[in-house]
């Protein structure tokens, strides 16, 4: 039987693998937590992957927090970077099939078309930078790798934008959202499935991918969504980012193009508002 290792387990994309690895019985799958595959200690990273010794590694793990890595720089790049590295060359070592996820961040958003896999990169915060050298590394190490580039994840799992906004949305009278950065949202368990798609197809075709949900929105449109969805009665307002100073910067669009995902793997993308209704849904049920 294969072994399928999922690493950064807990997160929402782990976890929205974890629901649906129940499809998948003719996998032994391993999900691992950040003492199972410790992507912030380099020095036992790569024993524990020859003690778990999966055929597949599907990398989910990430130092996400986008803030906080303008000051923790050097976590960032172990994490994002250095640890991909290790896993690329592992990967690359024992014929092991490695997904590996990547972000919209990697861009500069000065964008006016959506970005293909092609598109230039320029991060503009630690976050993307320490992203981006995890790209360049696990593709000069190992090119059977594929790595998907996504953007705005949210879940039912974990702490997210939808689940922030929900709570916000029946706690205030008004909010305010930034009405300026443009791109698409990403439902965790439609990026999942992609995922497996890509793991049982018949052809394991390498590079680089983007996957994100169908739509062209700003974060306030996003809000708009979940109100309605919701049926909340408070007031959105929508703001300029320079209303609202972040440590990090954003890129004002990065909205990503799926046509290559699509045409390889065959892949259907839904639109945004049908896979929030979906998590929404859940979410209610819960």
């Amino acid at each position: 039987m294969k072994k399928i290792l999922v690493t950064g387990a807990t997160g929402q994309l782990g976890s929205e693998l974890m629901v649906l690895s129940k499809n998948y019985p003719q996998f032994e799958w391993i999900f691992a937590d950040r003492t199972q595959v410790s992507l912030d200690n380099l020095d036992v990273l790569r024993s524990q992957l020859e003690t778990i010794h999966p055929n597949f590694i599907l990398n989910c793990g990430a130092y996400t927090a986008v803030d906080k890595a303008e000051t923790e720089q050097e976590l960032a790049n172990i994490v994002n970077h250095l640890a991909v590295g290790i896993i690329a060359q592992y990967a690359k070592d024992r014929s092991v099939k490695l997904i590996h996820i990547s972000t919209d961040y990697v861009f500069d958003g000065t964008s006016s078309v959506a970005l293909t896999e092609e598109a230039i990169t320029k991060p503009i915060n630690v976050y993307g930078t320490s992203k981006r050298a995890g790209e360049l590394t696990c593709l000069k190490l190992n090119s059977d790798a594929i790595i998907i580039r996504t953007s705005w994840v949210y879940s039912r799992f974990g702490n997210n934008f939808v689940k922030t906004m929900q709570r916000l949305l029946q706690e205030r009278d008004t909010i305010s959202v930034v009405n300026d950065q443009i791109g698409s949202p990403t439902y965790a368990a439609d990026l999942a499935q992609v995922m497996m798609d890509i793991v049982t197809a018949e052809d394991w075709i390498s590079g680089i991918y983007n996957y994100s949900n169908e739509g062209e929105i700003s974060w306030f449109e996003f809000v708009l969504a979940i109100q309605e969805i919701g049926g909340y009665t408070c007031e959105v307002n929508g703001i300029p980012s320079s209303a609202y100073p972040t440590p990090a910067k954003r890129p004002a669009f990065s909205l990503l193009d799926k046509s290559k995902i699509k045409e390889v793997f065959s892949i259907n993308v839904p639109y945004y508002k049908d896979s929030l209704r979906r998590c929404m849904r859940l979410l209610r049920s819960e």
